[in-house]
């Protein structure tokens, strides 16, 4: 079903009163509160309604940007509430001709099964036909569309965003359009964002089209960065964290990549105590009470530069409960140990914190993390391997052509840190084993980042299931040509000589076997996780322009998975 003026919107233009830059986003929702993020032209006050009732709150900036999160609290649990935007008192949202539905508040049921939407990697491209051709349909965007015209009571509890909102390092046109008549191409980085005024033209581009703006504005989002969202291979190796910081325009970039992920998607994640033992919103709360609008752009450049160099003096990750479930959305790319000697994709510090959030006595726990923990067998081994001789593991000779190998093929998930994948994976299987509370029925890891989809499982007779489940990615689909060399390298080529490498520099074997489900497969598509008791199901649905409207996108399924609660015998 077509949405009334959606093709208007095919080229990810603003749409409402010019007061409002960005947004509204629905973001962090509970029983009885919910965050609601803008971006405005100017300072002032940015007003909530909602049932007669008004919230407000004053904007703070950053480099000459204006923001305010808007705390709705004092809620009824399992409600549903139509909510309107003002700032200074004029009305900014919705539109006036908007086509969709109004946007609305959903307080949490925690007695209700849980339908949550998840996906990564989108680009923002026109959602025209050119667009479509360069970079496939936008699964997010048919979404939305399909929610509009669809019915209300079976929308998404919240969507997860696991990586690669946006992508730094390869613009688009419009992107490019920006940059050079601001800057130029000519200068490094070149077509690649250099700080915080790029990213913040980024997101715009990102997030304003109308329907996907809709759908933020009325799905409670959830978001963790991955390494596009500041630079592919984002903290590799301690050779590539050594060679960037060495770019004379590395420190802006770094920089304004995490102060502006602060802003547009870090503090959204937040619940209500979380926001206020946070430095920064502390910080913006006690400047708002000194009088005027808060800026606090270098408090907070002078904090992501710190927390760049020491990640343990801000933590990125956060868990929440959804009634009997529990998810934790782990960041696996800024809290990494380097050294050649002892890697880890999380260190000291959020491992500890990983351990005290990993806990049974939930139905289902659900690991966010933008990496696939189990990759297929072929890759894993790939990877432990490439670590293993990059550390010396067939002399120091080949130790330095591991690392090059490491970088140059993007060999860096959580198989390549076999310390921090042996801990996570032991601390699993005691949740799955009921040695760390009543085991849950499952235990999910929910991942994105290498553009194909699938669902593997732990092999195990007993307790808990097992699972990963990726989808990848929401609109950048990899050519034909790499998908086929990818599939039959991966699931075909790899595994026997991956094992027989692994061997040979001593690597140790995995704590257990897993297997494929099903999958691999490519489409871009977002993926749907519902609940039922001890079940699971998830759904994977892409867009489709077969009827000939680019603009209008019907939501057809790629695959539909069933996890029931037997376990998987050992094979």
């Amino acid at each position: 079903m077509a949405v009334p003026g959606a093709a208007a919107q095919c080229r990810n233009d603003p749409v409402t009163d010019d007061r409002l830059v960005l947004g509204p986003l629905l973001r962090y929702v509970d029983e009885t509160s919910a965050a609601i993020w803008v971006e405005s032209a100017q300072p002032g006050a940015v007003t909530v309604h909602s049932g007669g009732r008004s919230w407000t709150a004053r904007t703070f900036a950053v480099h000459e940007h204006h923001y305010a999160l808007v705390e709705v609290d004092r809620l009824e649990p399992a409600t549903i509430q139509e909510y309107t935007v003002d700032i200074d008192g004029v009305g900014v949202w919705p539109p006036a001709d908007s086509p969709y539905p109004p946007s609305r508040i959903a307080t949490f049921d925690p007695g209700k099964e849980l339908r949550m939407l998840f996906g990564s990697c989108r680009t923002s491209v026109p959602h025209d036909a050119a667009g479509n051709r360069s970079h496939g349909i936008d699964a997010m965007r048919a979404y939305a569309l399909h929610m509009a015209s669809g019915d209300a009571d079976k929308w998404p509890d919240l969507v997860v965003f696991l990586g690669d909102q946006v992508y730094a390092d390869e613009t688009s046109e419009r992107m490019r359009e920006f940059i050079m008549a601001r800057r130029g191409l000519d200068d490094p980085p070149g077509e690649e964002l250099k700080d915080y005024e790029e990213y913040a033209h980024l997101y715009n581009l990102a997030w304003s089209d109308q329907a996907n703006r809709w759908l933020l504005s009325t799905l409670p989002s959830s978001m963790i960065f991955d390494d596009h969202d500041i630079r592919d291979d984002w903290n590799t190796s301690l050779t590539w964290r050594q060679e960037v910081a060495a770019l004379e325009w590395w420190r802006d970039r770094i920089v304004g990549g995490l102060a502006s992920y602060w802003v547009y998607q870090h503090l959204g994640n937040l619940s209500p105590t979380e926001r206020a033992d946070d430095q920064v919103w502390q910080h913006i709360r006690d400047a708002q009470a000194a009088g005027g609008e808060a800026d606090i752009s270098d408090f907070l450049d002078d904090l992501v530069e710190r927390a760049d160099e020491h990640p343990d003096c801000y933590r990125w990750s956060f868990a929440r409960d959804l009634g009997d479930k529990r998810l934790i959305v782990v960041d696996s790319r800024a809290a990494r140990v380097l050294q050649p000697d002892k890697r880890s994709i999380l260190d000291d510090s959020e491992m500890q914190w990983f351990d005290e959030k990993l806990r049974g006595d939930f139905s289902h726990v659900f690991i966010g993390t933008s990496l696939p923990f189990l990759l297929s067998h072929g890759l894993h081994y790939l990877e432990a391997w490439s670590e293993a001789v990059a550390s010396g593991g067939w002399g120091e000779r080949a130790a330095g052509w591991g690392e090059k190998l490491r970088k140059a093929i993007d060999l860096e998930h959580w198989a390549a840190f076999q310390e921090g994948f042996s801990r996570v994976a032991e601390m699993v299987i005691e949740v799955a084993d009921g040695k760390r509370g009543r085991a849950p029925a499952t235990v999910t890891f929910l991942s994105g980042d290498v553009h194909h989809s699938y669902v593997s499982e732990v092999e195990r007779s007993s307790g808990s299931r097992v699972l990963q489940a990726v989808c990848s990615p929401i609109r950048n689909p990899l050519p034909h040509s790499v998908r086929y060399v990818m599939a039959f390298s991966a699931y075909a080529v790899a595994a026997p000589l991956g094992s027989m490498a692994c061997r040979s520099a001593k690597v140790p074997d995995p704590p257990f076997r897993w297997k494929n489900i099903q999958g691999p497969w490519f489409d871009n598509n977002i993926a749907t996780l519902e609940t039922d008791g001890p079940r699971l199901r998830i759904r994977w649905e892409s867009g489709d322009v077969s009827a000939g409207d680019p603009a209008n996108p019907r939501l057809t399924v790629v695959a539909d998975v069933h996890i029931d609660d037997r376990p998987l015998s050992l094979t």
